[in-house]
């Protein structure tokens, strides 16, 4: 999540924005907090105020008000694609898939080019089961970034559950590929290969896996 500068605010509202940019960007969230509670009292309609402190409530934890500041922000302005990106991104954290979905979709409409935005909601899909949507949507981040080991392992994932074990141990092989001490990428190819028979590549693809993180799979 990125802070946005309050170019074209009022001069004192601006300042406040400005100087919660600066305390939020030290990881001085409340009082970043704070001072966009300030300009938004001094300037009730400055979207950018709203998403910066929704901004902060989300890494402070607090999903509920960065939700209902991305919301405002959004009413505000609608075609702010990086509010209905962070507040899908909050929706994920709560649970809340479906929202979370459609948060991204939109943001997809506005923002077309945006690989994390489609890494995001394939996660999303995933979870919530929709493996075709899912594998879609890891295909494209890939395309608009090939050497996303994590896309690659993802839509390894949807794959398997899609039953296609060809297909997801490829899928595997790049992440490892590209980035070869990624744990999860063996652990999953060490199982999908124990599926097809392969005992020995699954036992050695799971015996790396756990040497590079022991935790694998817990």
């Amino acid at each position: 999540m990125t802070l946005l500068l309050g170019v074209g605010c009022g001069r004192i509202a601006n300042y406040y924005v400005d100087r919660g940019n600066s305390k939020s960007g030290r990881g001085d969230y409340d009082g970043g907090i704070a001072d966009y509670t300030k300009a938004i009292r001094l300037k009730p309609d400055l979207a950018l105020a709203y998403y910066n402190r929704g901004n902060a409530e989300s890494y402070k934890g607090n999903l509920v008000g960065a939700i209902a500041d991305d919301t405002e922000a959004i009413r505000l302005k609608p075609d702010d694609a990086s509010a209905y990106y962070n507040r899908g991104n909050a929706k994920t954290s709560q649970g809340d898939l479906v929202g979370a979905v459609a948060d991204y979709t939109e943001v997809i409409r506005l923002r077309p080019d945006d690989t994390d935005v489609y890494y995001n909601r394939g996660l999303a899909r995933k979870d919530k089961g929709d493996l075709v949507g899912a594998v879609s949507d890891f295909t494209k981040s890939i395309q608009l970034k090939p050497d996303s080991a994590d896309a690659y392992c993802n839509r390894g994932i949807a794959k398997k559950n899609q039953g296609d074990l060809a297909g997801a141990i490829a899928d595997y092989t790049e992440a490892i590929r590209l980035k070869p001490d990624l744990a999860e990428a063996y652990y999953n190819r060490g199982n999908a290969r124990k599926k097809q028979g392969d005992l020995d590549g699954g036992e050695a693809d799971l015996k790396e896996a756990i040497r590079l993180n022991p935790n694998v799979g817990h």
